[in-house]
């Protein structure tokens, strides 16, 4: 009898679940062949883009995200007080040239915006809803000399956002622009192959997971990356590796010239450990953490983030691992436009950050003193532009462009973003708060949130309307004084 009602049980079920598998939205897919000219500081690359129309609309042409554009001469993806920290050998430009542009086979125009930060790709054949089509593009990347995202410095090639990247399509494609503040960026998730060929020197630090064969002078490195926002590479012949465990995934520290390297990969390592507890499982296999010539304090990629070889002293350099470590849950697996809503990751990191310090308390850092501390740089800054300008915009969903200055956008979404959630913290209560991210992180892992989403997402599961409360601190009427 058992057995029959398991067969029927069975029999019932299985169509629900092929149903359900049926169902699941089909993901952009990127298969790159890059080839780095060590002498030249170039990367040749052929891209292959499988496109998916995931919308309910008709599609007519497609658009792609250049970033690399923004290292071209005239174009300022530098604030101005980085440019002796991010220029080793003096001003630099880079851009990406294109050599031509295949749709479903056929030779297209090569059409670049007036900024040269938006590629148009028109389409020979309608793409209607869930067809897809494959767009080729073959195109090099000249580097800048900068120590930043994308360029070289002395010691290490970083290769952040090295490839037109497909825009986020909203009933229309979302065409960020290029902005000195903060990370103009927003893409789905998607699945990657990337093979990188370099001289067999450099040691190679990737998303995804990694096979390398050397034959003679050349090294092939063969990355696969399923279920990722971006994809991106650092290459230096000066790295050392060290490795550690967090649960089931490898983390890796991949630097030069630091004393203090294993206690770097340890913070590495608890910093999983404290946000896979408080917000949700990390996905993926490997986390590989990267010392390397930046300008900023670091910046996040999947599965790797940049750490600046040039932080001021140890202390902060393991604040910055763990904020940008933090980013692989705010920003690289629950995504938003970072260029409109740049205090949805920002903020939520900062105050994850901040978290992690509550309950590593050996690092010094008190979490009640990092919260007054950010209260007080808040009000002074009000005060300061407030003296200087007249009146200040305190709003907090801007573009990145709309912010006047490098200050204000720091302190509208990093340090008043981590204070609306050290606010909800006190309101809610932390256990209440740290459900909330745990269901936040569930209800959008792999999709795009936003403002608005974070906040009906809160909402659900504190069952407190909080769109009036969560509102006043972003349009910008709540007081911190």
């Amino acid at each position: 009898m058992k057995k029959i009602c398991l067969v029927l049980a069975l029999v019932l079920f299985l169509p629900f679940v092929l149903i359900g598998c049926g169902d699941e939205e089909k993901l952009n897919a990127y298969n790159i062949v890059a080839f780095f000219n060590e002498e030249e500081k170039t990367l040749k690359c052929n891209e292959k883009v499988t496109y998916v129309n995931n919308s309910e609309n008709a599609l007519q042409e497609l658009c792609f995200f250049v970033y690399a554009n923004g290292f071209d001469e005239g174009v300022k993806a530098v604030p101005t007080s980085y440019n002796n920290r991010a220029y080793p050998n003096g001003e630099s430009y880079g851009n990406l040239t294109f050599e031509s542009v295949f749709v479903a086979g056929q030779e297209v125009e090569v059409m670049l915006s007036e900024n040269k930060n938006i590629l148009k790709v028109d389409l020979a054949n309608t793409l209607y809803p869930n067809e897809e089509v494959v767009v080729d593009l073959n195109f090099t990347v000249n580097l800048a000399n900068i120590n930043h995202r994308l360029g070289y410095g002395n010691k290490a090639c970083n290769f952040g956002n090295f490839f037109p990247i497909a825009c986020v399509y909203e009933n229309e494609f979302i065409k960020n622009d290029f902005s000195p503040n903060g990370d103009p960026f927003y893409s789905d998730v998607s699945n990657f192959k990337v093979e990188i060929n370099c001289n067999k020197d450099y040691v190679v630090a990737t998303t995804g997971d990694k096979k390398e064969t050397i034959s003679g002078e050349n090294k092939k490195v063969k990355c696969t990356a399923n279920k990722v926002r971006d994809f991106c590479f650092v290459l230096s012949k000066d790295f050392q590796i060290i490795s550690g465990k967090a649960g089931d995934v490898d983390v890796f520290y991949y630097y030069y010239d630091d004393e203090n390297a294993q206690e770097h990969l340890d913070t590495a390592v608890k910093s999983v450990i404290k946000f896979e507890k408080d917000f949700g499982d990390y996905p993926y296999k490997q986390l590989s953490v990267v010392k390397t010539n930046f300008c900023f304090g670091g910046m996040e990629y999947p599965n790797l983030v940049m750490i600046s070889d040039d932080l001021a002293d140890n202390d902060t350099e393991n604040y910055v691992i763990v904020h940008e470590i933090a980013h692989q849950w705010w920003y690289g697996i629950v995504g938003n436009n970072e260029f409109q809503n740049a205090w949805v990751d920002e903020g939520l990191t900062e105050f994850s950050t901040a978290l992690f310090f509550k309950e590593y308390t050996d690092y010094g850092f008190d979490y009640d003193i990092v919260m007054n501390n950010a209260t007080e740089s808040y009000k002074n800054f009000v005060r300061i532009y407030s003296g200087v300008y007249g009146s200040l915009d305190e709003s907090m969903n801007r573009n990145l462009n709309e912010f006047a200055t490098e200050p204000e956008y720091v302190n509208c979404t990093y340090t008043k973003g981590m204070l609306l959630f050290e606010s909800l913290r006190q309101t809610l209560g932390e256990k209440k708060l740290i459900k909330c991210l745990k269901e936040y992180y569930k209800d959008y892992a792999f999709k795009n949130s936003s403002s608005e989403k974070l906040t009906e997402s809160f909402s659900k599961t504190a069952r407190i309307n909080l769109e009036s409360y969560i509102e006043s601190w972003t349009n910008g009427t709540v007081v911190i004084r």
